[in-house]
């Protein structure tokens, strides 16, 4: 199976599956000398972590503990591939043998059978949003790297369903469950959660990724275009649908006197291109954001079909996350430091003028 790898100069390779013994990450071409430890990483973890209550209400209690296998010495990295691994403590695979011959609505499991000949129908294997948790691993890692250029990446829920925030207070973030820059609104997304659960339904939302202090100069202008890997790191999020950068999907309504971000001599005086201009940065701050598709995994009855193609009538018990929000939200601020690591690196008289490596 390809397609377990992304970056070229800052390289992830992710590994394992949601019910096998563990899963985790091989890092590749993370320079040498930096600090890290297994509490960095952990605090990245412990936000993503299952079990948590609220939306994020899964009986899969995991402590999600990583270890470092390789690659740190005496408390730096070495310059040699990290690899990190994260054991499965609470796989319940029993739970699933009776969605051993159904393909669950909204789910991979129709298309990775017609894919691949097989499937793990327990949980999902590869395809399961237990995935992620390799990829915040490897996130914390990048931000190592990151700290040493300047550069913040910070992400936070402005969308639950129908309720939304244009407020920005980056404060308030860590003081509700939903990472939500807007108390008032999370407060609010909270009772619509409730009501939600109660009717056996479940809910999407909106992301949105800022990251700051990001010099110009930083990307490409054609393939490798910033915003591009941006989006294709945020798409390869199984519950996301759409990315914005910028103005978005706005920006088809406005004007070119509207959407253009003049300049003077102080720098830009707005953000519509959120920080990209002909996929490469422009010293303002980078913001995307990312549409999340609601959990598939509903106790309302659904028609699907088994393996032999006959009708079915579906509904999947047991207490699932109602939304990928809000532990989506560290995976999201993860592959925007993944994108930015690796890029950085690229980049390499930007590197050379700000570090010693």
């Amino acid at each position: 199976m390809p397609g377990n790898s992304f970056g070229d100069f800052f390289r992830i390779t992710t590994w394992g599956e949601s019910h096998g013994p563990a899963l985790g990450v091989v890092i590749d071409g993370c320079p040498p000398m930096l600090p890290l430890s297994e509490e960095v990483i952990q605090e990245a973890l412990d936000r993503r972590r299952p079990g948590k209550g609220g939306v994020a209400e899964t009986t899969r209690k995991e402590p999600d503990r990583v270890e470092i296998l390789s690659g740190v010495f005496e408390g730096v990295t070495t310059g040699t591939p990290i690899s990190l691994m994260i054991r499965n403590k609470d796989a319940r695979s029993k739970s699933y043998s009776d969605l051993a011959r159904l393909f669950r609505p909204g789910h991979g499991d129709f298309t990775y059978l017609k894919r691949y000949g097989i499937r793990d129908y327990r949980g999902g294997g590869r395809s399961s949003g237990r995935e992620t948790a390799a990829r915040v691993a490897a996130g914390a890692v990048a931000q190592v790297l990151l700290d040493r250029l300047g550069i913040e990446v910070v992400a936070y829920t402005v969308a639950l369903g129908s309720i939304s925030t244009e407020k920005r207070n980056l404060e308030e973030i860590r003081q509700n469950r939903l990472f939500c820059p807007d108390n008032n609104a999370a407060e609010q997304m909270d009772e619509l959660a409730a009501a939600t659960r109660k009717e056996g339904d479940s809910l999407g939302g909106v992301v949105e990724v800022m990251a700051t202090g990001v010099p110009p100069g930083v990307g490409d202008p054609v393939f490798d275009k910033l915003d591009a890997e941006i989006a294709k790191a945020l798409m390869s999020i199984g519950a996301v649908k759409g990315v914005e950068i910028g103005a978005g999907f706005r920006a088809a309504r406005l004007k070119g006197s509207e959407n253009n971000d003049q300049i003077g001599p102080e720098g830009f005086m707005g953000n519509n291109a959120g920080g990209i201009l002909a996929g490469i940065s422009n010293g303002e701050p980078i913001v995307a954001r990312a549409a999340v598709k609601p959990i598939p995994s509903i106790s309302k009855e659904q028609d699907t079909i088994d393996i032999d193609g006959n009708p079915v009538k579906l509904k999947v018990g047991g207490r699932h996350d109602i939304s990928a929000i809000p532990r989506i939200v560290p995976v999201c601020q993860a592959m925007i430091r993944l994108v930015l690591a690796d890029h950085m690196l690229r980049t390499s008289a930007l590197m050379r003028e700000k570090t010693d490596f």
